[in-house]
């Protein structure tokens, strides 16, 4: 699923597993949609057990801390799994080729 902020100018792409949490997320940011955050669930709780959280944190962001059924005021748009990859691929490619 994904919606917009406008306060921050800033997509926001989700893809949930079956009770609604967020496994995987990407933010994209302003008119030209930079990518600011490309975050996995499993690869974040991987980097938390092994120490390297604020690397992780740094270059690919987090995922929600809620699952969707607790958010208000929001009317996500849904999407396919492959609309979410087209998005998910080239934000994480992007992220993962920046200077750490």
């Amino acid at each position: 699923m994904r919606c917009y902020w406008d306060e921050e100018e800033i997509w926001f792409y989700f893809e949930v597993d079956a009770e609604g949490w967020v496994i995987r997320q990407v933010e994209l940011e302003g008119p030209e949609l930079i990518p600011i955050a490309a975050a996995s669930l499993a690869e974040w709780q991987r980097a938390r057990d092994a120490g390297r959280l604020g690397d992780y944190d740094s270059r690919f962001g987090i995922t929600a801390e809620l699952p969707v059924s607790d958010w208000e005021g929001q009317d996500p748009e849904q999407l396919t799994s492959e609309e979410f990859e087209e998005v998910w691929g080239p934000a994480r490619r992007q992220l993962a080729s920046r200077p750490s």
